[in-house]
């Protein structure tokens, strides 16, 4: 049976599966990253899982996967193949596409962690049939994919859907980034835990406990989650006063709070729009496996362009 491998590279864990040409997940597996050990050790690492997956679809489909894609975090350089930067992982201008390719003998398709979880959300999950679209996960930061019929636009330089980084508190707090105001200081998954972790006393609450005491009354939680809300709508706002999108997606540890996030995060976006077209705003359908799924799709995509390529020629 023809298949690829889909391999999502986190900051401590990998997700991979074998994906058939109808999306069918024949394969799943985990592992961590070994990031303790250092960068040359994550890279071993992605490479030996590769290999190991590359030998159990030969072995369980009667023939190696015929491509691969991989997701990433941090700056990624989707023509060239190579993993610039990540912060989490600790490398730099690790060309991972070649690396990879001479491992599985096949081509790979390399992308950022957001955009191809983006390109899942956009294809097969929340906004599915959306000509336009915004991918947003609140996590320990924020990012974006912007969707365009059917792809992610990933920007000259690779940069583009950098969305927590849209200063929405001038003068306000220090960002790693250089900034300051940045909207991921206060609406990422992150920044709500440190507020509560304040506001509440216990240095051992989180974002997920801020939504609980939301849900039950508390005045301290609805201000702080009320700042947040605010905040990631003042960047929405921006952000769809630029792009247009039909469809606005909302994913990551935030999400999860589900309405309790969606119906202020809805009335705080309708209260600023003025001239511009409401999209909907909707939950990520797809959750942590957009990335592995994504990936799959890249490598199908690959694929496709491969073969019509050959035909041509």
């Amino acid at each position: 049976m023809r298949h690829v491998i889909a391999l999502d590279v986190g900051g401590t864990g990998m997700k991979a599966a074998l994906v058939a040409a109808d999306g069918e997940l024949l394969h799943q597996s985990r592992r961590a990253t070994g990031r303790e050990r250092g960068p040359d050790a994550v890279v071993e690492g992605i490479l030996d899982f590769a290999a190991e997956l590359r030998a159990y679809g030969a072995e369980r489909f009667g023939e190696p996967a015929s491509a691969a894609g991989v997701a990433v975090p941090g700056i990624v350089d989707e023509e060239r193949g190579i993993a610039a930067y990540s912060a989490n992982l600790g490398w730099r201008d690790v060309p991972l596409r070649d690396l990879l390719g001479s491992v599985l003998d096949a081509p790979v398709a390399l992308g950022h962690d957001v955009r191809t979880g983006g390109l899942a959300e956009g294809r097969i999950g929340a906004g599915r049939g959306a000509d336009r679209f915004l991918f947003v996960p609140l996590g320990t930061g924020i990012a974006g994919a912007i969707g365009i019929a059917g792809r992610v636009e990933a920007g000259a330089h690779g940069f583009a859907g950098e969305i927590g980084h849209i200063v929405v508190r001038p003068g306000g707090t220090p960002c790693p980034c250089g900034q300051v105001g940045c909207l991921e200081r206060y609406a990422s998954a992150a920044a709500v835990s440190e507020a509560w972790a304040s506001a509440s006393g216990d240095p051992d609450a989180d974002a997920a406990d801020c939504a609980k005491a939301v849900a039950s009354g508390d005045p301290n939680a609805v201000r702080v989650w009320q700042e947040a809300v605010d905040a990631l709508a003042d960047g929405l706002v921006t952000a769809l006063t630029l792009l247009d999108p039909r469809t606005l997606i909302i994913g990551g540890g935030l999400a999860e709070a589900g309405e309790t996030l969606f119906t202020p995060l809805r009335e705080a976006v309708h209260r600023r729009v003025t001239f511009q077209k409401l999209p909907s705003i909707v939950p990520a359908a797809l959750g942590d496996t957009a990335g592995c799924l994504g990936a799959g799709l890249m490598a199908w995509d690959l694929l496709t362009t491969t073969d019509r390529t050959e035909v041509t020629t």
